[in-house]
């Protein structure tokens, strides 16, 4: 009874207002994973289903064809590869250069630290251009190469000035400790700065990483040879090659067939390249939310 009644005295409470903040945010958040749902439920629609079922709301059928055109295809390991490549140089490439550049920034000793600030800062204002950018990888020979994909994207200006940021605040005792028991800066960075900023660190080497896993941009500039393609250029092309044999039907029944098989592959292949960062998010979503409280009140 008392229970009850506690439950009544709670429902009491609840204004108007909340109740619409709540139905609001909850409609927001089945707007925002709608899309997601949709590409997952054609990924396994067939021609059958999605005619029968208009609008195509709940998975009628499970057809894994469009998966099976994907993985039949050597193109996509291929590509699987080269983004794979790609994400664990880049990443590793991305966390040495941001955190070795921000914890020497940090140091109000650094000889031209607000020279070398001004700089880094300059460069996120201003650019040479694409032309510029274009022959500087070309001078450097890496053209048609994976590393095209990898080094001018090097390091991120705006991460490093936020780990910048953060290990400015932390306690210079820590390293004064370290110090005295006869660690370099070197071994301060590795065995104390890094270990106790784990969290911080991982949230960035996620945002590299989901950047590094969804390079398409460079990939069009200095990417020509199909074997250096990676996973985003392969999917670009599903969808422009299969949107031209269906424009090229003569038959309205054989393309309107090849349009829903069309569709699959390429729901199909949405699905393939965000599994592995969705298996990836798990691992390091407890350092990710404090590695984000964390940046919100150093800044």
């Amino acid at each position: 009874m008392k229970s009850i009644i506690k439950k009544g005295n709670r429902l009491k409470g609840i204004k108007p207002f909340d109740v619409c903040l709540y139905i609001f945010f909850l409609l927001l958040a089945l707007v925002t994973l709608y899309p997601f749902y949709y590409v997952l439920i054609m990924s396994f629609a067939n021609a059958v289903s999605t005619a029968q079922h208009v609008p195509y709301l709940l998975p009628y059928t499970i057809d894994l064809s469009g998966y099976k055109t994907i993985f039949h295809d050597p193109a996509f390991y291929k590509s699987f590869g080269v983004s794979f490549f790609v994400t664990v140089a880049g990443v590793l490439l991305n966390m040495f250069l941001s955190v070795m550049g921000a914890y020497a920034l940090s140091k109000k000793a650094l000889i031209g630290r607000k020279v070398f600030l001004a700089i880094i800062l300059f460069t996120m204002l201003f650019s040479g251009g694409l032309v510029p950018s274009y022959l500087n990888v070309k001078n450097l020979g890496l053209v048609n190469t994976v590393w095209s994909m990898i080094m001018p994207t090097a390091i991120s200006t705006y991460y490093m000035i936020i780990m910048k940021n953060y290990f400015s605040s932390l306690p210079e005792s820590m390293e004064e400790a370290a110090r005295i028991d006869g660690a370099n800066s070197f071994v301060v960075l590795v065995k104390v700065i890094i270990p106790i900023s784990m969290p911080f660190v991982a949230t960035f080497a996620l945002f590299y990483a989901v950047e590094r896993w969804n390079e398409w941009y460079n990939a069009l500039l200095y990417i020509s040879e199909k074997r250096y393609q990676p996973l985003q250029i392969y999917l670009r092309e599903v969808l422009i090659n299969l949107s031209t044999q269906l424009a090229t039907q003569a038959q309205m029944m054989l393309g309107k067939t090849q349009k829903v098989m069309a569709s699959t592959v390429q729901m199909a292949c949405i699905i393939i390249t965000m599994v592995p960062i969705l298996c990836i998010y798990p691992f390091v979503q407890k350092h990710f939310v404090k590695g984000v409280m964390i940046a919100d009140i150093k800044e």
